[in-house]
């Protein structure tokens, strides 16, 4: 044996994944589409390693090639997959079903989707330590101990709840439960936070680390939200197109990127001082190619701003660049210069002239829900107002009230008796139904999922068409003259518009539902999630094209996400909920530079950064209260990291203003939240007595 071959015995035999050279073709229609070329990564006992990339470049598809879950027209038509020294690809069907038992387990984006409704959790966790050769009551008895194991309150009832009586986190740590049960060597994790509020993302990635290190487990993690994986990963692999393109350490690959794709796709993404008013994001332009089509030379040259004919002849190798790293990229050394290529002039910052009427104002809105006799506030007296040409971003956990809100206004639910909607100074009827045609043109929403927003059975022309006619009142060549300026603005090419949904990619379907919306020549746009299921190339652009609409037409936006980098980067004021009310509102860079409430200063501390700066995060103690049962008091203290006393539990504070337009909900006086907490637990006796 040469030494070579020597070496790479020894690598594969310590390694818990080795990847050589693995090409995946899915058959479609007769043809054989290769959707994985040539990939070849490691991954080390004990390591995490990070996969990134555009949707459509092949990284889930590498997961479901490591466990042999390709479907059935999909193949690994080239290399070699080993985990723990044992080849994969060649096992039979026997040695497959104790690999997929012992050694490698899998925990998937929706948790959802990976219970069985029908049966409780307790069962379903269960199941695993059964298939080990454990007996039923012992696999029950262990179950709950690893239920306890990834931090769920009160085990015993969850071993007895179906998984819709679960929350999202909730879940997501019994999911990942059952995939750690079997103790395996490696674990792999696609998207498993995409759907998670910042809290408990932050709460389930404590917990991953944490089992890592008990189990001395592997991590394969897939995911688009790269500062995610700037937090959770040892060393990380660019996909793009099925191919390799960048691999290197963690946190030298995001600081100084040497593939053009990985500065490109770093530039998408708002960072804490990136708003609006002072740059535009840099999408990647172009989209990536089709499946099976490869051009000539470097795969990603159509879409490279360092392009040469070299590029669009040879295809690059993959050039070591020094510290452990590789990238496929001729000019490798040129991209970390890689000049802006975003257009246009930085937004003017939003203002407000004297004596503006608001476009919108909403006072005293409640809404009880009543569900198997008990009362469930989903909100509770609030008080808001939006103007035109301003964007309020709304946050909080989920459960917090922001959708029932946005809902309320939309006149989709009606609010309880004595609440009041008005736009432009006209009372608004409760019911959507109720309202005249000019109030439903108003205000227009974009939902998170296009998919669900788009009957698929139409056009894209026919589903835009639609919403001309009904509400703008167009017709005949009108109707098509400014069909064609919509797509237009909302750079939708008119070769889409023939196309039913389900031909275009998920950044094209979310362009039509904001056409869509924009048909009326709406007033206001509750955005609820619109981006979240977006690579950072994909919502990149969307961001900028909102950030355009905004300014052409003059329209105010209700932007509601749990992704708080975007939602500092659109937003002119930040509205922050729990419970169903209020807890503080004021101007986006006041809110966010503090000093602010202790529920936002614990939200904030829960967003992972891409730079992979390690800030302390502030730990909720527990689940958000029920709100058919909330706290007496102020509805934050059961979980408050500065409570200050039985004032707290005993009266709720108003929302009062703690500078000009900053308004705060908390009994700490406002100079005290910009302390550190131990500074400010030593409040004055008249403080804490009321």
């Amino acid at each position: 044996m040469s030494a070579t071959a020597e070496a790479a015995a020894r690598a594969t035999a310590t390694a818990a994944l080795q990847v050589d050279g693995v090409e995946v073709r899915y058959r479609v229609r007769g043809r054989e589409l290769p959707v994985l070329r040539d990939v070849s990564f490691q991954v080390a006992r004990g390591e995490s390693y990070g996969l990134v990339g555009e949707s459509g470049c092949g990284k889930s598809t590498m997961a479901l090639a490591i466990v042999r879950y390709l479907t059935s027209n999909g193949r690994v038509s080239a290399g070699r997959i080993t985990v723990d020294g044992r080849d994969v690809l060649a096992m039979d069907r026997r040695a497959l079903r104790d690999y997929r038992a012992r050694t490698v387990s899998m925990v998937y984006q929706e948790p959802g989707r990976a219970l069985n409704p029908t049966i409780r959790v307790g069962r379903q966790v269960a199941e695993v330590f059964e298939l080990r050769g454990d007996r039923r009551r012992q696999a029950l008895s262990r179950a709950q101990e690893m239920l306890e194991r990834v931090r769920i309150a009160d085990p015993e009832s969850v071993m007895g709840r179906y998984p819709h009586q679960l929350s999202g986190g909730m879940l997501q740590r019994c999911v990942i439960a059952m995939a750690l049960a079997a103790r395996p060597s490696l674990l792999i994790l696609d998207e498993p936070t995409t759907a998670l509020d910042a809290t408990v993302e932050a709460e389930v990635l404590e917990l991953i680390t944490a089992l890592r290190a008990e189990l001395a487990t592997s991590l394969l993690f897939i995911s688009h939200n790269l500062g995610v994986i700037a937090k959770m990963c040892d060393r990380v692999g660019v996909l793009y197109a099925g191919e390799l393109v960048e691999e290197g350490p963690a946190q030298e690959l995001f600081s100084d990127p040497c593939h053009p794709y990985t500065v490109r796709l770093l530039r998408c993404i708002p960072r804490r001082d990136t708003v609006k008013t002072r740059r535009l994001l840099d999408p990647i332009p172009g989209f990536l190619p089709d499946p099976g089509t490869r051009p000539e030379g470097c795969i990603f040259a159509p879409r490279c701003a360092l392009v040469q004919p070299r590029c669009r002849s040879e295809s690059p190798p993959a050039y070591e660049a020094g510290a452990g790293r590789r990238a496929r990229c001729h000019y490798y050394e040129q991209a970390r210069a890689l000049p802006d290529s975003a257009q246009g002039e930085p937004k003017p910052a939003y203002t407000r002239t004297d004596g503006e009427r608001p476009l919108l104002r909403a006072v005293s809105v409640a809404k009880t829900f009543h569900q198997a006799g008990h009362k469930v506030h989903g909100l509770v007296g609030v008080d808001l107002e939006l103007y035109a040409g301003e964007t309020l971003g709304l946050v909080g956990e989920t459960g917090s009230g922001k959708t029932t809100l946005a809902r309320v206004l939309l006149g989709l639910t009606t609010p309880d008796p004595g609440a009041r909607i008005e736009l432009d100074g006209r009372p608004l009827a409760a019911l959507a139904q109720r309202r005249p045609s000019a109030d439903k043109k108003a205000l227009q929403i974009v939902f998170q999922n296009p998919d669900a927003a788009l009957n698929r059975r139409h056009s894209v022309a026919h589903l835009i068409s639609r919403v001309l006619a009904k509400l703008g009142g167009y017709s005949g060549a009108a109707l098509r003259q400014r069909l064609l300026s919509l797509a237009a603005q909302v750079k939708l090419a008119e070769r889409y518009l023939p196309m039913r949904p389900a031909r275009l990619s998920g950044g094209l379907k979310q362009r039509v539902a904001i056409a869509r919306a924009f048909a009326g020549n709406p007033q206001l746009v509750v955005c609820d999630e619109p981006t979240s299921a977006l690579d950072v190339s994909v919502q990149a652009a969307i961001l900028n094209l909102l950030c355009d609409l905004q300014q052409s037409e003059r329209v105010a936006y209700l932007f509601i996400s749990h992704d708080l980098g975007v939602v500092r980067y659109l937003s002119d004021r930040i509205a922050v909920m729990y419970l169903g009310r209020l807890m503080e509102l004021g101007p986006a860079e006041r809110v966010f530079a503090g000093p602010h409430h202790p529920y936002t200063e614990a939200l904030l501390s829960a967003v992972p950064a891409i730079d992979g700066a390690r800030r302390e995060r502030i730990k909720l103690e527990g689940e958000i209260p029920s709100a058919a049962n909330p706290p007496s008091g102020c509805p934050f203290q059961t979980r408050c990291h500065r409570k200050i006393g039985t004032i707290c539990e005993q009266v709720e504070p108003p929302l009062a203003e703690a500078e000009p337009g900053h308004q705060i909900r908390c009994h700490l006086p406002f100079q005290e939240l910009g302390r550190e907490p131990a500074a400010a637990a030593a409040v004055p006796t008249d403080v804490q007595d009321g």
